[in-house]
């Protein structure tokens, strides 16, 4: 079962993308993004897409329960048929696929045969199939896939563009603006499969928000959907008697406003995205970092340490530091580097054009 979202206004030229005199490779072409609609694996996708200005569908799929068994190995069910008259996933081929997400995977692969090399494949995060997947796969520094086609950033791409963030400086909301400095935006995740986030943990976190609030700090709380009650329920009693905004998923999600407006940010340890996302405000980040961990994250968070953004979250505040550095934007990163092997490869395939 596959649903198509309808085409997104993008934007064409993000504050750190060339300028719009520049001539594109990709600007205005037709895209596909294909995911299993997670939303950690859409803000991926659609930051890539932003970044390169393409024109773009989103195709959320849900393989059957023996195709979805077989992915990324098996094949598209031929329930889809794929490539025939009335499919999802037919011609007109699109100029570019963006696919992430191991449901993905097989539909990638499809369409790179039945399209040729006038579709240009990409392929965020590890597909586990081999190299021969996708023109070109990205993956997170900490991942251990390397390639001629495999391109590697320190973080995830997301959209929070250096132009997004200035205009969310620009017109905060009403309830943010009114928070006094220094404003301090905590980022909740939760338990996964590598921290365990005990009791002790969320003591500890509070020990420190508690520290920060008796300094003069205001808050803004945000928690996602693995961030289990206890934790909450220490972030709330750190900074009770401190201004703050404490969303907990009633109404329309700040946090947007919540990164741009923030003066330094605190996030735990166990999202990728959440983390990288906070890294692109240039903002102070510090990472509080629950038992547990593995190889894979100790790589990331070392990689972010070493780029100057992150620092390790005290256990008690006695002043709160702040310190500069360039703003990480994978999207960016990785849209420049397609540009390039498109019009790499557009040069050295003769005919070869976009459909756009």
């Amino acid at each position: 079962m596959v649903s198509t979202i309808p085409a997104r206004q993008v934007t064409k030229h993000p504050m750190n993308a060339p300028s719009p005199n520049t001539p594109r490779a990709l600007e205005g072409a037709s895209a596909w993004i294909i995911t299993d609609g997670k939303a950690g694996m859409l803000v991926q996708a659609r930051g890539v897409a932003d970044a390169l200005g393409l024109d773009y569908l989103e195709k959320v799929v849900q393989p059957k329960a023996l195709w979805a068994a077989l992915a990324p190995f098996g094949p598209v069910g031929p329930s889809e048929r794929l490539g025939r008259p009335g499919s999802d996933f037919a011609p007109p081929w699109p100029d570019v696929v963006i696919a992430t997400g191991r449901a993905s995977i097989p539909y990638v692969r499809a369409i790179r045969r039945k399209a040729g090399p006038r579709t240009y494949t990409i392929v965020l995060q590890d597909p586990k199939t081999g190299a021969n997947t996708a023109d070109l796969i990205w993956v997170p520094e900490h991942d251990r896939r390397r390639g001629a086609n495999v391109i590697t950033t320190p973080t995830a791409p997301h959209s929070f563009s250096q132009k997004r963030l200035a205009a969310l400086r620009a017109s905060p909301a009403e309830d943010i603006a009114a928070l006094a400095g220094p404003r301090i935006t905590v980022v909740l995740g939760g338990k996964n499969g590598v921290y365990k986030f005990t009791e002790a943990d969320d003591d500890r976190l509070q020990e420190s928000l508690s520290s920060l609030a008796q300094l003069g700090a205001s808050f803004m709380i945000t928690s996602s959907r693995r961030t289990h009650k206890r934790l909450i329920a220490a972030a709330e009693a750190a900074t009770r008697e401190a201004p703050r905004i404490l969303w907990t998923g009633e109404g329309n999600n700040p946090y947007p406003g919540f990164l741009a407006s923030a003066d330094a940010l605190i996030v735990t340890a166990d999202s990728v995205n959440m983390c990288g996302e906070a890294c692109a405000t240039g903002r102070p980040v510090y990472i509080f970092t629950p038992s547990g961990g593995s190889a894979k994250f100790t790589r990331f968070h070392e990689a972010l340490a070493a780029s100057g953004a992150v620092r390790a979250l005290p256990d008690r505040f006695t002043t709160l530091v702040s310190w500069d550095y360039s703003p990480l934007d994978a999207a960016v990163s990785i849209a420049a580097e397609i540009e390039q092997r498109y019009a790499r490869r557009s040069r050295m395939v003769p005919g070869l054009s976009r459909s756009t």
